[in-house]
């Protein structure tokens, strides 16, 4: 195995007062990310897709084995699939397999098994989780702390899209096994979640919530 080698840092450092108001910025700007269920059909660029795919793709990751890939679904029938095959598993939730406390739970946010967005937004990201790789000799090898590197990755991309000037949601139907079939994914990999992203509908509206302040969420020791 050829050894990796090191380069030069490229760090940039600031002034503490420069730093504290790059942070506020960033943080002003995340707070006024929300998921969105109603999204319009306008198209989005592939190639700006393409941009925040590639900052998620900058994400550490266990041992650099990047156990990631992103499949961005724009083809109408594609994502007509994926909208059926979702519903059917979410509608098997809400009638069947929810508990009552977490159905409880959801009916503020006004959330029911059907899911018209997997077909209005112009793009499904599918983020996938590589179990291990294949390399071009047939072998395979180990990735280490998939869920955490992929989970990062995930955030990554949810926050590029947004500073780019799209709207989120994160869908995680369950099981989500038909994706990989739909996608015609390779046996090592298994679906995370799927981003949907585009531009919010006009009429747009989001759940009345708050984020609970600092104290509640970190302790400084």
């Amino acid at each position: 195995m050829t050894e990796p080698g090191f380069v030069p840092l490229e760090f940039h450092e600031y002034p503490p007062e420069t730093m504290q108001q790059r942070a506020a910025d960033l943080l002003a700007e995340l707070q006024r990310r929300r998921s969105v269920r109603e999204f319009s059909d306008r198209p989005v660029p592939r190639d700006l897709i393409a941009t925040c795919i590639r900052a998620a793709g900058t994400a550490p990751n266990g041992a650099n084995k990047q156990p990631w890939h992103f499949v961005a679904v724009s083809d109408a029938s594609v994502k007509q699939q994926i909208r059926a095959a979702a519903e059917a598993e979410e509608r098997a939730f809400y009638e069947q397999r929810a508990p009552q406390d977490w159905l409880d739970d959801l009916a503020p946010l006004g959330t029911t098994w059907q899911k018209p967005f997997l077909e209005i937004a112009p793009y499904l990201i599918v983020v996938l989780a590589q179990r291990f790789e294949r390399l071009p000799n047939g072998d395979t090898s180990k990735n280490y702390y998939v869920q955490e590197s992929v989970g990062i990755a995930t955030g990554m991309l949810i926050t590029a899209l947004h500073h780019a000037g799209l709207a989120t949601l994160t869908h995680t139907p369950s099981p989500m096994d038909f994706l990989g079939k739909i996608l015609q994914r390779p046996d090592n990999e298994r679906p995370f979640l799927i981003v949907v992203t585009g531009y919010p509908a006009d009429d747009a509206q989001v759940p009345a919530i708050t984020k609970k302040p600092l104290d509640d969420i970190a302790t400084f020791v």
